[in-house]
């Protein structure tokens, strides 16, 4: 059984990782900045605003780092992964980002679609600011036993989709399915990265999930 604290633990990615950790039965604790609508029983909620999140992953053995750069977060998410990194490194806890799709590469040795100039302008923002997270940890910038993970290209609220129970694990190419799609459910991000957690087979490395 693992200590896991989600920061962001009510969003779309985050709360699907609550529900699934708990499931097996870890000790989870989510924190966000807003209470739950619908909390999973046997879960901490804690309700901080994120520049405030490191001070509530004291005991954690497994930290996710699940916000969006979007809202109050535009401009500040770097500064609070740092902060949040040094907390979990301090106590020896993995750091595990969930970041975003554009981070990934359409093939191999290509730019990373948040390095091109066609990114579609409501997403441009969200999408170069996490993949400058990503660059710090490959940078070794952030001193951490650290994990990105990018969902495929389908994820999110608007697309929740259904637990299916399968997946697969690619790392900084973008995975299709038999129709060309890149999708994954939420249950089923869940389901991965909570195996992830559970038997650890990345460290310091970028992971994608996806059908």
């Amino acid at each position: 059984m693992a200590t896991i604290t989600v920061i962001g633990g009510t969003g779309y990615a985050g709360s699907a990782v609550v529900k699934e950790a708990r499931s097996r039965g870890h000790r989870v604790t989510s924190v966000s900045r807003n209470a739950p609508t619908d909390p999973v029983d046997g879960v901490t909620y804690l309700a901080l605003p994120a520049a405030e999140a490191a001070q509530a992953i004291a005991g954690a053995d497994v930290v996710v780092a699940a916000l969006s750069p979007r809202g109050d977060n535009v401009g500040e998410l770097p500064g609070t992964y740092r902060r949040l990194a040094a907390a979990a490194a301090e106590q020896g806890a993995r750091f595990v980002v969930v970041g975003g799709f554009s981070s990934l590469r359409p093939a191999p040795g290509a730019p990373r679609f948040a390095d091109g100039d066609d990114l579609p302008s409501e997403f441009a923002v969200e999408a170069r600011e996490m993949n400058s997270i990503l660059t710090e940890l490959l940078a070794g910038a952030l001193d951490v036993d650290w994990l990105f993970v990018s969902p495929a290209g389908k994820f999110g609220a608007y697309v929740p989709g259904a637990a299916v129970g399968h997946y697969r694990v690619g790392e900084d190419v973008v995975l299709l399915d038999e129709d060309g799609e890149s999708a994954i459910s939420g249950a089923d991000f869940a389901l991965a990265l909570v195996d992830e957690i559970e038997v650890p087979t990345h460290h310091r490395a970028q992971i994608h999930f996806a059908y």
